[in-house]
């Protein structure tokens, strides 16, 4: 991992917990924002930046997600990326919502779901340049997984990564869990 890479996403954590301090749409409760100094993460790890090869699901399968308020929410299967982590072969859906063309919303948890990182799971979201086709490589950065607005509300109702998006190893990047005590 360079140090430009490792500098820019030490400059967007900052921005963000800019944003969360001060921004009228924080998801932070306002009765918090004044004793909040910035989320915690994991510090940078290329080792958790990884090439994932592309499987496209032409005619995407719908998944039911619960969700934190108890009224699912139906998204698409539309590809699945598979890679390795920590020597092992891993797999992760990637799913869109009926006529959404925008990023790829990859919610997942792993084992340190519940421990060091948000209870409920953490997201992601991929932006390819372009289409995806079968056997395409991407980049998978969980430098970059995120709590969602839940974690820090519950006037938030978010989907609760499906089953096939839970990871049987530690990922130990992006956000841990949020401390608004």
């Amino acid at each position: 991992m360079s140090d430009e890479y490792a500098a820019r996403l030490r400059e967007n954590r900052r921005e963000k917990d800019d944003f969360f301090a001060e921004h009228p749409q924080s998801p932070v409760p306002p009765e918090h924002r004044d004793d909040f100094d910035g989320l915690d993460y994991f510090p940078p790890d290329p080792d958790y930046r990884v090439e994932a090869t592309v499987t496209v699901h032409d005619e995407p399968d719908p998944v039911e997600m619960e969700t934190t308020a108890s009224n699912p929410v139906r998204y698409l299967r539309i590809v699945t990326f598979a890679f390795e982590i920590d020597g092992e072969a891993r797999t992760l859906a990637g799913y869109r919502q009926a006529g959404d063309d925008g990023a790829i919303f990859v919610p997942f948890r792993d084992k340190t779901t519940g421990q060091e990182t948000y209870h409920h799971g953490r997201y992601m979201e991929l932006e390819p340049d372009d289409e995806l086709a079968d056997g395409d490589v991407v980049t998978i950065d969980f430098n970059l997984a995120y709590s969602p607005f839940c974690a820090y509300s519950e006037a938030f109702s978010c989907p609760l990564p499906p089953e096939e998006n839970w990871l049987e190893t530690a990922v130990r990047a992006g956000e841990k869990a949020p401390d608004l005590a």
